[in-house]
Protein backbone atom coordinates (compact mmCIF):
# COMPACT_ATOMS: atom_id res chain seq x y z
CA UNK A 1 0.00 0.00 0.00
CA UNK A 2 2.71 2.51 0.98
CA UNK A 3 4.61 1.94 -2.26
CA UNK A 4 1.80 3.81 -4.05
CA UNK A 5 2.10 6.84 -1.75
CA UNK A 6 5.06 8.72 -3.19
CA UNK A 7 6.02 12.07 -1.69
CA UNK A 8 8.32 14.17 -3.84
CA UNK A 9 10.16 17.46 -3.85
CA UNK A 10 6.96 19.47 -4.39
CA UNK A 11 5.46 18.08 -1.17
CA UNK A 12 8.55 18.72 0.93
CA UNK A 13 9.07 22.19 -0.54
CA UNK A 14 5.52 23.14 0.42
CA UNK A 15 6.21 21.85 3.93
CA UNK A 16 9.31 24.03 4.19
CA UNK A 17 7.44 27.11 2.90
CA UNK A 18 4.63 26.49 5.38
CA UNK A 19 7.08 26.01 8.26
CA UNK A 20 8.58 29.40 7.46
CA UNK A 21 5.12 30.96 7.41
CA UNK A 22 4.31 29.30 10.74
CA UNK A 23 7.52 30.63 12.28
CA UNK A 24 6.43 34.16 11.39
CA UNK A 25 2.79 33.69 12.37
CA UNK A 26 3.54 32.07 15.73
CA UNK A 27 6.68 34.05 16.58
CA UNK A 28 5.14 36.13 19.34
CA UNK A 29 3.11 33.24 20.79
CA UNK A 30 6.20 31.01 21.03
CA UNK A 31 8.17 33.87 22.55
CA UNK A 32 5.43 34.33 25.15
CA UNK A 33 5.59 30.64 26.01
CA UNK A 34 9.35 30.88 26.36
CA UNK A 35 9.44 34.05 28.48
CA UNK A 36 8.44 32.53 31.86
CA UNK A 37 10.75 29.50 31.60
CA UNK A 38 13.46 30.34 29.05
CA UNK A 39 15.07 33.31 27.39
CA UNK A 40 11.89 34.44 25.65
CA UNK A 41 13.48 34.10 22.22
CA UNK A 42 12.24 30.74 20.89
CA UNK A 43 9.78 32.26 18.45
CA UNK A 44 12.15 35.03 17.40
CA UNK A 45 15.00 32.59 16.78
CA UNK A 46 12.83 30.28 14.69
CA UNK A 47 11.55 33.15 12.57
CA UNK A 48 15.11 34.37 11.93
CA UNK A 49 16.22 30.88 10.91
CA UNK A 50 13.31 30.20 8.59
CA UNK A 51 13.59 33.63 6.96
CA UNK A 52 17.07 32.60 5.89
CA UNK A 53 15.74 29.22 4.70
CA UNK A 54 13.09 31.01 2.62
CA UNK A 55 15.72 33.29 1.11
CA UNK A 56 17.89 30.36 0.05
CA UNK A 57 15.13 27.94 -1.00
CA UNK A 58 15.16 28.95 -4.70
CA UNK A 59 18.87 28.07 -4.84
CA UNK A 60 18.08 24.53 -3.71
CA UNK A 61 15.61 23.73 -6.48
CA UNK A 62 17.71 20.93 -7.98
CA UNK A 63 18.76 19.28 -4.72
CA UNK A 64 17.56 15.80 -3.81
CA UNK A 65 15.76 15.34 -0.49
CA UNK A 66 18.92 14.47 1.42
CA UNK A 67 20.87 17.52 0.27
CA UNK A 68 17.79 19.76 0.51
CA UNK A 69 17.22 19.00 4.17
CA UNK A 70 20.93 19.06 4.90
CA UNK A 71 20.92 22.65 3.66
CA UNK A 72 17.77 23.46 5.63
CA UNK A 73 19.33 22.00 8.77
CA UNK A 74 22.66 23.73 8.31
CA UNK A 75 20.92 27.05 7.73
CA UNK A 76 18.91 26.67 10.93
CA UNK A 77 22.02 25.56 12.78
CA UNK A 78 23.81 28.69 11.66
CA UNK A 79 21.00 31.17 12.24
CA UNK A 80 18.86 29.91 15.13
CA UNK A 81 20.15 30.78 18.59
CA UNK A 82 19.73 28.87 21.82
CA UNK A 83 19.04 25.15 22.00
CA UNK A 84 16.62 25.26 19.06
CA UNK A 85 19.40 25.74 16.49
CA UNK A 86 21.34 22.53 17.20
CA UNK A 87 18.16 20.55 17.83
CA UNK A 88 16.06 21.61 14.84
CA UNK A 89 19.13 21.93 12.64
CA UNK A 90 20.24 18.44 13.55
CA UNK A 91 16.71 17.09 13.21
CA UNK A 92 16.35 18.20 9.60
CA UNK A 93 19.84 17.10 8.62
CA UNK A 94 19.20 13.58 9.93
CA UNK A 95 15.65 13.65 8.56
CA UNK A 96 17.02 14.21 5.06
CA UNK A 97 19.87 11.75 5.46
CA UNK A 98 17.34 8.94 5.81
CA UNK A 99 15.93 9.78 2.36
CA UNK A 100 19.10 8.23 0.88
CA UNK A 101 19.59 10.88 -1.82
CA UNK A 102 16.18 10.23 -3.38
CA UNK A 103 13.85 12.75 -4.98
CA UNK A 104 10.73 11.03 -3.64
CA UNK A 105 9.94 8.64 -0.79
CA UNK A 106 7.15 6.33 0.25
CA UNK A 107 5.08 6.97 3.36
CA UNK A 108 7.01 4.23 5.16
CA UNK A 109 10.27 5.95 4.24
CA UNK A 110 8.85 9.23 5.55
CA UNK A 111 8.29 7.55 8.91
CA UNK A 112 11.92 6.39 8.91
CA UNK A 113 13.02 9.95 8.14
CA UNK A 114 11.16 11.12 11.23
CA UNK A 115 12.76 8.30 13.21
CA UNK A 116 16.25 9.48 12.29
CA UNK A 117 15.41 13.09 13.14
CA UNK A 118 13.81 12.35 16.49
CA UNK A 119 16.64 10.07 17.58
CA UNK A 120 19.10 12.87 16.82
CA UNK A 121 17.11 15.28 18.99
CA UNK A 122 17.06 12.77 21.85
CA UNK A 123 20.78 12.09 21.55
CA UNK A 124 21.89 15.69 21.15
CA UNK A 125 19.60 17.05 23.85
CA UNK A 126 20.10 14.03 26.13
CA UNK A 127 16.37 14.26 26.85
CA UNK A 128 13.69 11.67 27.47
CA UNK A 129 9.94 11.82 27.97
CA UNK A 130 8.91 13.90 31.02
CA UNK A 131 12.00 16.14 30.89
CA UNK A 132 9.72 18.98 29.67
CA UNK A 133 11.25 19.34 26.21
CA UNK A 134 10.31 18.86 22.57
CA UNK A 135 10.96 15.14 23.10
CA UNK A 136 7.66 14.99 25.01
CA UNK A 137 5.96 15.81 21.71
CA UNK A 138 8.24 14.03 19.27
CA UNK A 139 8.82 10.63 20.89
CA UNK A 140 5.12 9.71 21.42
CA UNK A 141 4.37 10.98 17.92
CA UNK A 142 7.13 8.85 16.42
CA UNK A 143 6.22 5.71 18.37
CA UNK A 144 2.60 6.07 17.28
CA UNK A 145 3.57 6.64 13.65
CA UNK A 146 5.91 3.65 13.55
CA UNK A 147 3.26 1.42 15.14
CA UNK A 148 0.71 2.58 12.59
CA UNK A 149 3.10 1.90 9.72
CA UNK A 150 3.84 -1.55 11.14
CA UNK A 151 0.10 -2.20 11.16
CA UNK A 152 -0.15 -0.91 7.55
CA UNK A 153 -2.60 1.78 8.63
CA UNK A 154 -3.74 4.07 5.81
CA UNK A 155 -1.33 7.07 5.61
CA UNK A 156 -3.72 9.88 6.60
CA UNK A 157 -5.12 7.87 9.49
CA UNK A 158 -1.61 6.92 10.60
CA UNK A 159 -0.46 10.54 10.66
CA UNK A 160 -3.63 11.67 12.36
CA UNK A 161 -2.92 9.17 15.14
CA UNK A 162 0.64 10.48 15.27
CA UNK A 163 -0.63 14.05 15.69
CA UNK A 164 -3.00 13.10 18.49
CA UNK A 165 -0.11 11.50 20.37
CA UNK A 166 1.99 14.61 19.71
CA UNK A 167 -0.75 16.88 21.07
CA UNK A 168 -1.11 14.78 24.19
CA UNK A 169 2.66 14.80 24.65
CA UNK A 170 2.84 18.56 24.17
CA UNK A 171 0.16 19.17 26.78
CA UNK A 172 1.82 16.75 29.19
CA UNK A 173 4.65 19.26 29.63
CA UNK A 174 2.40 21.76 31.46
CA UNK A 175 2.51 20.12 34.93
CA UNK A 176 6.14 19.02 34.68
CA UNK A 177 9.26 20.31 36.40
CA UNK A 178 11.93 20.88 33.75
CA UNK A 179 14.94 18.57 33.80
CA UNK A 180 16.72 20.06 30.78
CA UNK A 181 17.41 23.51 29.42
CA UNK A 182 17.11 26.96 30.94
CA UNK A 183 13.89 26.07 32.74
CA UNK A 184 15.80 23.72 35.09
CA UNK A 185 16.81 26.69 37.22
CA UNK A 186 13.16 27.46 37.99
CA UNK A 187 12.40 24.18 39.73
CA UNK A 188 8.72 24.02 40.67
CA UNK A 189 8.10 27.47 39.19
CA UNK A 190 8.19 25.84 35.75
CA UNK A 191 5.03 23.92 36.65
CA UNK A 192 1.99 25.22 34.81
CA UNK A 193 3.89 26.38 31.73
CA UNK A 194 3.75 24.72 28.31
CA UNK A 195 7.20 23.96 26.95
CA UNK A 196 7.81 26.13 23.86
CA UNK A 197 9.86 23.47 22.05
CA UNK A 198 7.08 20.94 22.49
CA UNK A 199 4.64 23.51 21.08
CA UNK A 200 6.72 24.33 17.99
CA UNK A 201 7.38 20.62 17.39
CA UNK A 202 3.65 19.98 17.33
CA UNK A 203 3.15 22.85 14.88
CA UNK A 204 5.77 21.41 12.54
CA UNK A 205 4.22 17.94 12.62
CA UNK A 206 0.85 19.52 11.88
CA UNK A 207 2.30 21.16 8.76
CA UNK A 208 3.48 17.78 7.48
CA UNK A 209 -0.03 16.43 8.05
CA UNK A 210 -1.84 19.37 6.43
CA UNK A 211 0.27 19.00 3.30
CA UNK A 212 -0.16 15.23 3.32
CA UNK A 213 -3.93 15.76 3.24
CA UNK A 214 -3.55 18.03 0.21
CA UNK A 215 -1.17 15.58 -1.46
CA UNK A 216 -3.47 12.58 -1.02
CA UNK A 217 -6.80 14.33 -1.56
Amino acid sequence: MYENTLLGKAYFTRVIVDMAAMAERERDYLAQLDSPIGDGDHGINLSIGFREVTKKLPEWENENLTSLFKKVGMTLLGKVGGAAGPLYGGFFMKFGEAANNKDEVTFEELALMFKSGVELVESRGKAVIADKTMVDTLRPALDTLLAAVEAKTEPLTAFEQCLKAAEKGRDSTIPLIAKKGRAVRLGERAIGHLDPGSASSYMILNIFFDNLKKELA
